[in-house]
């Protein structure tokens, strides 16, 4: 079972980092654009639709990425006073409850609505359209994502209700905390003055 949501946890993971990688592209673009407007005087009609379909594509696969690290907002002022027990409680209810009906709903509607969008190869609105099809079928793609980092949320939450701990997760980059890392060079500085 562990095996299954890291699994889920990588796959949630490798699809973060890749289309995290938008973020760049999206910055080259922009880039060219503002050179290409302002300094060559040859804007390009299609650059704003490419820009917002990259930062689309980027928000929108980033979900479960963000939900299989725990970087969703949440109050965890009473949330963080529970023990795990009622932590996986209160998760289990809400993911049962909200979480899964509206991902559910997202990925259907995503995927009737990519599939017209198909059925016509609708266009962007510009005098050099682009194709809009390909990038509505991300929202079913990351729907699928979200709903399958979900269920292993929810399977989280009942291992934790049953052992009254959290199961482990996969580990990624987290931000430096600049108290902590305070600490430490105060602990090598103090290290060194006794040595010396």
């Amino acid at each position: 079972m562990h095996k299954l949501l890291l699994a889920v946890d990588r796959l949630s993971t490798f699809a973060g980092r890749f289309f995290a990688w938008s973020i760049v592209l999206l910055t080259l673009l922009v880039s060219w654009e503002v050179f290409s407007r302002y300094v060559l005087n040859h804007p390009h009609p299609w650059a704003l639709d490419a820009q917002i379909m990259l930062y689309g594509i980027l928000f929108m696969m980033a979900g479960a990425y963000t939900l299989a690290h725990q970087g969703h907002v949440r109050g965890d002022i009473l949330y963080g006073s529970f023990s795990p027990r009622g932590q996986a409680g209160i998760d289990l209810v809400l993911y049962l409850l909200f979480y899964l009906p509206g991902v559910l709903a997202l990925t259907w509607a995503g995927w009737i609505y990519a599939n017209e969008s198909l059925a016509i190869r609708e266009n962007t609105f510009s005098p050099d359209p682009l194709p809009l099809y390909p990038f509505k079928f991300v929202i079913p793609a990351a729907g699928a994502l979200l709903l399958a980092q979900g269920l292993v949320e929810i399977l989280r939450c009942i291992i934790c209700l049953r052992e009254n701990k959290w199961p482990t997760r996969q580990k990624d980059v987290e931000e430096v905390d600049v108290e902590e890392l305070k600490a430490m060079v105060k602990d090598e500085v103090e290290e060194l003055e006794r040595r010396a």
